[in-house]
């Protein structure tokens, strides 16, 4: 299972984009998942061009999250941008990590994005609540490189 288009079925992308609905339902975050096939340079390193790309360093509050996954490379980052990062505790995204390695090692990576996506939103719910007037402003469909 090396193909991008066969990483998630379309419920599973479904389930996602819905997981990332209600996990920024109640917040100012962000979260985006990007897949690609594989990436030449460093996966942590791409995850930050990705971030970029997708102009998740633009949010107001710099909580922008990304959930970056190189399929065939079987590598995966998440990143989140300063905001979140100065306020979350400092094993929050390796503990995050490691909750989705689990669903990922039995195959389940459709729960384990949703894991993580449901952590990352908790955290951006309890310090960047939704305000009054407060905008989607970048899309919850998955992004592929």
């Amino acid at each position: 299972m090396s193909k991008v288009e066969d990483f998630l079925t379309k419920e599973d992308e479904q389930a996602i984009v819905e997981a990332i609905r209600m996990a920024e339902k109640n917040t100012s975050g962000e979260i985006r998942v990007h897949i690609e096939k594989t990436t030449s340079i460093d996966a942590y390193d791409r995850a930050m061009e990705v971030f970029h790309e997708l102009k998740m360093d633009e949010t107001e509050l710099q909580n922008g999250v990304l959930i970056y996954l190189a399929v065939e490379d079987r590598h995966f980052v998440i990143c989140g941008d300063k905001g979140i990062n100065d306020v979350v505790q400092d094993d929050f995204w390796n503990c995050t990590r490691d909750i989705m390695v689990a669903e990922f090692k039995k195959g389940d990576f459709k729960q384990g994005l949703i894991d993580g996506i449901a952590r990352a939103g908790e955290q951006l719910q309890k310090h960047f609540p939704w305000q009054e007037g407060d905008t989607n402003e970048l899309s919850n469909e998955i992004s592929r490189g």
